[in-house]
């Protein structure tokens, strides 16, 4: 969601680094001189830093006291505590923090949410005024606490519009966010203009808020416009998740709206998450994680929050995780389950169990109810990139069947059954995919790549291919397999001294493809460089990717040359 501006990552990693790599001043360690404890608190740090929460909290928990000496500990145990589930013990500390007058914003952001979620407005209000007056370095934490202090402070739709006109102005996006759910809050007649000029801005993704504003209606009985708000957001978003699954209920008559914007708690909630998820695309994942811990605590039943945290798993290499919280989204609606599939999928390959993966979404797709022709289309891709080429080619089929040359899917399908065809040896049916996908977008440069290569690779059109890979690397520039047919088009024109040069950079740009590898060292022998020549065949032969038959023909080259 490209809500927040640049200076947001900036002000993002700023705070990240003050929070989690600052270090403990020798006058904190008064109480704490033992290596033990020097130890503890160093490694709790370190892993809160590697995003091992619980780990981190083994740790920190230890140095009971040590608050009193070192502000620092107190934040890094608190993500620490809320970052691993443990929300009402981060409020049992936060009230500790309290009576002893080492209060910080964390431990009143933390209180407030705690009584705002048990329904205790009043003490929920106390202490977001607290946060709020706290007056953090960070804009990002100044926002939230303002937005969160005005959402337990709502009088009328007239207070409540002034409070958020003054929020900071750098957040325009979020209080026209704020703004819908405000006039929905009192349910003022203009909230369904606001849901409908919001989700139709050409300039910012607010793709999800279609599904607040189908909400929004089936809220009120409009079953029928809920339905309409849905399928006309997914012809324009047909990949979005929440609006997948939700048209999958109301189909069946079933309003199972897990939001109410007359429940401030679900609003505090979705301001959070958008907060995390902004932070999640600086890869700030503590920090993401700590605002998305809190949103789901408050709107638990809110399953796209979960599927935001195991995203923020799987970036952090905790796949144990991510997979686990794949495996329960599995089983909450169809669409939660070929997405979760594919995600789970993705990390059975990233653990080098491909049998796994394919069997997975094999079964999931299979038991699909309405296989549409996106889901079709993602299982011929996953089909295709681990090496089931012939199996996928009926499912390029399938959707080409149903689309026609104007639909999006059309050149990315074409283009994916030309690689196919190629990989298997039917080359006519590929070329002729290949052709076709260029001929309705021309500027598909890792399409012509892969035709101008495979043409070079027969000895055939060679200039033709030439033309057509510098047209590809004006389009992408510096990418490394360009970049390398080029100079590979070059070379077969036997223009070797332009060769040289290019193939030279894609050896930079990719230092360890043993393709790369082994069109350099040609290059370098057709220039009279032999010894060199005969260095990157030997690292080519070397690498633990180069194939078996690329293996045989560097060991003729290494006795007899070119």
């Amino acid at each position: 969601m490209k809500i927040f501006n640049n200076i947001y990552k900036t002000v993002g990693q700023i705070f990240f680094i003050v929070l989690l790599l600052s270090t403990l001043p020798a006058k904190s360690l008064e109480r704490f001189d033992k290596a033990e404890s020097v130890s503890n608190y160093f490694s709790g740090v370190l892993l809160l830093n590697d995003n091992k929460y619980e780990d981190s909290l083994q740790y920190l928990k230890k140095l009971n006291g040590l608050e009193n000496k070192h502000l620092n500990y107190s934040i890094k145990y608190l993500y620490s505590l809320i970052n691993s589930g443990n929300i009402r013990e981060a409020f049992y500390f936060s009230r500790k923090l309290e009576k002893q007058k080492l209060d910080i914003f964390e431990s009143h952001l933390i209180s407030g949410v705690f009584y705002l979620k048990n329904s205790n407005l009043d003490l929920a209000r106390k202490h977001f005024l607290k946060a709020k007056n706290k007056n953090s370095k960070f804009i990002l934490n100044n926002y939230i606490s303002d937005s969160l202090y005005n959402w337990s402070n709502l009088i009328n739709l007239d207070q409540a519009t002034g409070d958020l006109k003054r929020l900071d102005e750098r957040f325009q996006n979020l209080k026209k966010i704020q703004n819908v759910f405000l006039n929905c809050y009192f349910d003022n007649q203009n909230t369904d203009n606001l849901f409908t000029k919001i989700t139709s801005n050409q300039e910012i993704d607010f793709s999800r808020y279609n599904y607040f504003h189908a909400s929004y209606k089936a809220s009120n009985e409009m079953l029928d416009n809920a339905k309409k708000i849905v399928n006309s957001a997914l012809t324009l978003y047909p990949r979005n998740l929440l609006l997948n699954q939700y048209k999958i209920d109301l189909e069946k008559n079933k309003n199972i709206s897990v939001f109410n914007c007359n429940k401030e708690g679900d609003v505090v909630a979705e301001i959070l998450y958008i907060a995390s998820n902004a932070l999640s695309s600086q890869s700030i994942y503590p920090l993401s994680n700590f605002y998305l811990n809190l949103a789901k605590y408050l709107n638990e039943d809110f399953l796209s929050y979960n599927t935001l945290l195991a995203e923020n798993y799987y970036k952090i290499g905790n796949l144990n995780k991510a997979k686990k919280i794949y495996g329960d989204l599995s089983n909450k609606g169809e669409a939660f389950n070929w997405y979760s599939s594919k995600q789970l999928a993705k990390i059975y390959i990233k653990e080098n169990d491909k049998s796994e993966a394919l069997k997975l979404l094999n079964e999931s797709y299979n038991s699909l109810l309405n296989k549409k022709i996106y889901e079709t289309y993602d299982y011929a891709e996953f089909l295709k990139n681990n090496e089931k080429f012939k199996e996928s080619i009926p499912f390029y089929t399938k959707v080409l069947n149903q689309v026609n040359k104007e639909h999006p899917l059309y050149t990315e399908a074409t283009d994916g059954r030309g690689v196919a065809y190629e990989r298997i040896g039917e080359w006519k049916r590929a070329e002729k995919d290949l052709l076709a996908s260029l001929e309705v977008n021309p500027d598909q440069a890792y399409v012509i790549n892969y035709l101008a290569y495979s043409w070079i690779e027969q000895g055939i059109k060679i200039n033709q291919s030439l033309n057509m890979l510098e047209k590809a690397n004006k389009l992408r520039s510096n990418d490394p397999y360009i970049t390398d047919s080029l100079g590979w088009a070059l070379f077969k024109l036997e223009r070797f001294k332009e060769a040289k040069d290019y193939l030279q950079l894609a050896v930079r740009l990719l230092p360890a493809d043993p393709v790369v590898n082994d069109h350099y060292g040609d290059v370098l022998w057709k220039n009279g460089n032999k010894i060199q020549a005969r260095y990157y065949w030997n690292y080519v032969l070397n690498l633990k990717q180069t194939e078996d038959e690329l293996k045989k023909i560097i060991e003729q080259k290494l006795i007899k040359g070119l």
